[in-house]
């Protein structure tokens, strides 16, 4: 568990993720975070995108059923 601290950054208020918490989630400046809420009401933060899951899983889904239209494209 790593302890975060609420601070004010401008007009706002953030946390400060510290090096050893970025460098296990491969974040840099810049990078997005999303915060989503999880069964349990508690929250997790995490690089991973749950909306572009759900449109690759609809993707995926789509070039099975036309693997073969596709693969006559690619040649």
């Amino acid at each position: 568990m790593v302890n975060l601290k609420v601070r004010k950054i401008g007009n706002s208020l953030g946390v400060v993720l510290p090096r050893e918490v970025l460098n296990r989630l491969h974040l840099g400046n810049g990078d997005k975070v999303f915060l989503t809420e999880t069964p349990d009401g508690s929250y997790r933060v995490t690089p991973y995108d749950p909306e572009f899951e759900k449109q690759m899983k609809i993707a995926e889904e789509g070039m099975g059923h036309y693997r073969n239209t596709l693969r006559t494209l690619a040649q």
